[in-house]
C-alpha cells in the first residue's frame, strides 16, 4: 500500500462493519483495505481462504445448482481429494492440467484442489472443437486433461493429434445429450471415482507445498477474435485481487447469494462472481447457461440478492415478455460489464433492481475501471486519490496504422476531454506495483505484441487494451469500440458500438450487430447493420432516427433483417461471418435493404440493385 492510500484510509470516516456502506467512498475504502492484506500474507492463497471459510461456516451453502450443491465443508473436502489425486500423479508445482466441464460446483472444487498444491489449471472453452480445441490444449502442454462426460467425444476426436500427449480423464459415466455418443468411460480412467480413494481431510504439513501469491494459478483463454485463442497467465495474486476487490465493491456478506450463469472458463463467470461471495462466506448459484425464460424463476427459487451479467443479458431480459412476478425478488445489485445506457435505465425501472455496478476489465489486462456511482452508460471513473493505483491513459489512435499515433518526437499524445483514443495501462514491475503488472500469455511473442514502448518517455512500457474510449468532463470513461470493430468510411473512423447503440434506441429493435463491408470501387468499408426486430418496425422512421442521431458517414448503408444473430459463449455477436456474407442477395437469404441517398429511404436490395452498386453506378 502506498503512503497516500494509507493516509486516506486512516483519515476517512469508519464504515459500518458488515453493513451496506453509505456510498462510493465506502466502496473504495473497503476495496483498499481488503486488497492491502494480500501483499502482507503472500502464502495465503485463494484455496486457503476458502478453507478458512469451511472451518468457520461448515454446513453453510457455498455452491448451489439444480443438480448438485456443496456446503463449505463439502467444497473443502472435495478440493482436498483432488489435491491428493494430483500428488499421487506426481504432478510438480507448475505442471498444467486442462479442465473442460460445463458450469457446476465440481468445476470449482477441481481447480481449487489442484491450485492449492501449485498445479496450474487451464480452463478450456467448452464450445471448442477440432483444430481450435487441439490448439488450446497443446499451447499449454498439459500432463493431464479432465473432461466432463458430455464433452468426451470432442476431446477424444483430437486426442491422437495432440503433440503434448496428455493423459485424458473422464468425469462422469455414460450419458445422453447432443454430444452423447459413447463417452469412452470403459477405456478412459474415471477421475470422479479415482478421487474417492483419497481423504477429504485438510492436507497435512508434508503434503502442503509452498505456494505464494506470485505463483501462477490458472490459464484463461482469450476469445480468439483476432486469431486463435491465447492462454493468459493468472497468478494467485490476481485471483485474490479480483475476489476481494469485487467482494468489497458489492459489500458481500454471508447472507448474499450470487446468480452466476456465465461460463466458468472465463474470468468473470469462473473467478469474479464466485470468488466475491466465497471470500465473505456467501453462496453462489451456478446455472449452466443463461435463459431469459427461466431467469426470474431461478432468482426467486434460490432467493438471490446479486446477479453477474455480461454483454447483452440485461437487454435480453428487457426485451422478454413480462412475467407475473418479475419484481418479486430480493436482488439488490447487478454487477457486470457491457450494459448500454438505453438498456440500463429500462432494466432498473422494469425489474426494480436498486443498483448497477458496471466495470471495465479483461483477463490479462492491467487496466480496470469501476462505475461505483451508477452513472448509466459509463464504465467507470478514477477518483483523484486512486490515480496512482489505476495506471490508465487514453492516447490518440492512428486507424490506418492500427496503433497509437506518434508525434514528431516519436512519442504518443494524450487525448483531450471527450476525444476518443486507445486505452493503455502502465506496466510496472515488482510487488510494490502489483496492480500494474502485466502477466502476459504462455506465448512470449504474443505477450510482446500487447506492449507498446516509449509512449510518454523513453523506456516506459504500456499494455495495449485494444479498446477505444473517451473521458467526459465529469471524469467518467465511456467505452467506444474494439479497435478491430472500428472501420473507416469516407475518411472517418466509425465505431460499430456507437452505431449499434443508436439503432438499439429505436422502438421494435430487439438486437443489432454493426460491421463494415467492402464495396467495389470505394475506399474503406461501408456500414451494415443486422437487425432482429418486431414485425411493426418502421424502416423509414428508423432512417429518420439515424439521420438525427448519427453523422452521414456513420449511418449504415445496408440493413439485414434476421430472426436471430449468432452469439459467442460470452454473448458477443459473431460478426465475422456476417461481414463475409456482406450484402449480396445471392448469398444472403434474409431480407436486405439499401439506404438510398436519392430516395432518402431504405429500399429492398435485390440482385439488380446489388449489381448496380457493385458496378459503381450508384453513389454511396
Amino acid at each position: 500500500m502506498s503512503f497516500n492510500e494509507a493516509a486516506f484510509i486512516e483519515s476517512r470516516p469508519a464504515p459500518r462493519r458488515g453493513g451496506r456502506g453509505t456510498g462510493p467512498l465506502h466502496d473504495w475504502v473497503r476495496a483498499l483495505e481488503a486488497t492491502a492484506a494480500i501483499a502482507r500474507n503472500p502464502r495465503r492463497i485463494f484455496p486457503l481462504v476458502v478453507e478458512e471459510q469451511a472451518q468457520a461456516r461448515g454446513d453453510a451453502p457455498a455452491l448451489l445448482s439444480a443438480h448438485e450443491s456443496f456446503t463449505y465443508r463439502q467444497l473443502a473436502e472435495r478440493s482436498n481429494r483432488y489435491a491428493r489425486w494430483a500428488l499421487a500423479q506426481n504432478l510438480a508445482k507448475g505442471d498444467v492440467v486442462c479442465l473442460a466441464m460445463p458450469n457446476r460446483p465440481e468445476y470449482m472444487a477441481i481447480w481449487l484442489g489442484l491450485t492449492s498444491i501449485g498445479v496450474v489449471v487451464a480452463l478450456l472453452n467448452t464450445h471448442l472443437r477440432d483444430a481450435s480445441l487441439a490448439h488450446c490444449i497443446d499451447i499449454v502442454a498439459p500432463k493431464h486433461v479432465i473432461v466432463a462426460a458430455e464433452l468426451l467425444d470432442d476431446a477424444q476426436a483430437v486426442a491422437g493429434s495432440l503433440a503434448s500427449r496428455p493423459r485424458i480423464w473422464a468425469h462422469g459415466g455414460v450419458h445422453g445429450g447432443a454430444h452423447g455418443g459413447t463417452n469412452g468411460s470403459g477405456e478412459l480412467p474415471r477421475i470422479d471415482t479415482a478421487v474417492e480413494e483419497f481423504s477429504g481431510l485438510p492436507l497435512t504439513r508434508p503434503e502442503r507445498r509452498v505456494v505464494t501469491v506470485a505463483d501462477r494459478a490458472l490459464l484463461i483463454y482469450t476469445s480468439g477474435t483476432t486469431g486463435l485463442p491465447k492462454a493468459a497467465n493468472v497468478s494467485h495474486r490476481r485471483l485474490l485481487q479480483w475476489s476481494f476487490w469485487f467482494a468489497s465493491l458489492m459489500n458481500t456478506t454471508p447472507d448474499d447469494r450470487m446468480y452466476d450463469c456465465l461460463p466458468m472458463y472465463h474470468s468473470v463467470g469462473g473467478v469474479v462472481a464466485p470468488g466475491a461471495l466465497l471470500v465473505h462466506g456467501g453462496s453462489v448459484v451456478l446455472r449452466e447457461k443463461f435463459s431469459a425464460g427461466a431467469f426470474w424463476d431461478d432468482i426467486r427459487a434460490f432467493d438471490c440478492t446479486l446477479f453477474q451479467y455480461i454483454g447483452e443479458l440485461c437487454r435480453y431480459l428487457v426485451n422478454a415478455p413480462e412475467r407475473p412476478r418479475e419484481r418479486a425478488h430480493r436482488l439488490r445489485l447487478a454487477c457486470g460489464n457491457g450494459l448500454r445506457a438505453e438498456v440500463w435505465e429500462k432494466f432498473q425501472a422494469r425489474f426494480g433492481v436498486p443498483r448497477i455496478l458496471e466495470f471495465y476489465a479483461a483477463t490479462e489486462s492491467n487496466v480496470s475501471l469501476y462505475n461505483v456511482e451508477g452513472k448509466p452508460g459509463a464504465v467507470g471513473r478514477v477518483p483523484a486519490f486512486l490515480a496512482h493505483r489505476f495506471p490508465l491513459a487514453l492516447v490518440r489512435f492512428d486507424a490506418e496504422a492500427g496503433a497509437p499515433s506518434r508525434g514528431a518526437d516519436g512519442l504518443c499524445t494524450r487525448c483531450a476531454t471527450s476525444e476518443t483514443g486507445e486505452a493503455l495501462g502502465r506496466i510496472h514491475d515488482g510487488a510494490a506495483h502489483a496492480g500494474g503488472a502485466f502477466e502476459g500469455y504462455t506465448d512470449a511473442e504474443a505477450t510482446e505484441r500487447k506492449i507498446v514502448r516509449d509512449v510518454f518517455v523513453r523506456g516506459d512500457a504500456w499494455y495495449r487494451t485494444g479498446d477505444l474510449m473517451r473521458m467526459d468532463r465529469g471524469g467518467f470513461y465511456h467505452f467506444v469500440d474494439r479497435i478491430g470493430d472500428t472501420f473507416r468510411w469516407k475518411g472517418e473512423n466509425v465505431a460499430t458500438a456507437e452505431v449499434a447503440a443508436a439503432i438499439a434506441e429505436f422502438p421494435d429493435v430487439r438486437d443489432v450487430a454493426v460491421y463494415g463491408v467492402p464495396v467495389a470501387g470505394t475506399e474503406g468499408a461501408a456500414g451494415m447493420a443486422a437487425l432482429v426486430a418486431d414485425a411493426t418496425l418502421d424502416l423509414q422512421a428508423l432512417r429518420a432516427h439515424l439521420v438525427r442521431r448519427l453523422p452521414d458517414y456513420a449511418q449504415p448503408r445496408f440493413l439485414r433483417l434476421m430472426e436471430r444473430i449468432a452469439l459467442t459463449a460470452t454473448f458477443k455477436h459473431q460478426k465475422n461471418e456476417l461481414a463475409r456474407e456482406g450484402f449480396d442477395p445471392g448469398i444472403v437469404l434474409d431480407p436486405l435493404f439499401f439506404n438510398d441517398p436519392e430516395r432518402q429511404a431504405f429500399v429492398p436490395l435485390d440482385e439488380t440493385l446489388h449489381a448496380r452498386i457493385a458496378a459503381g453506378e450508384i453513389k454511396l
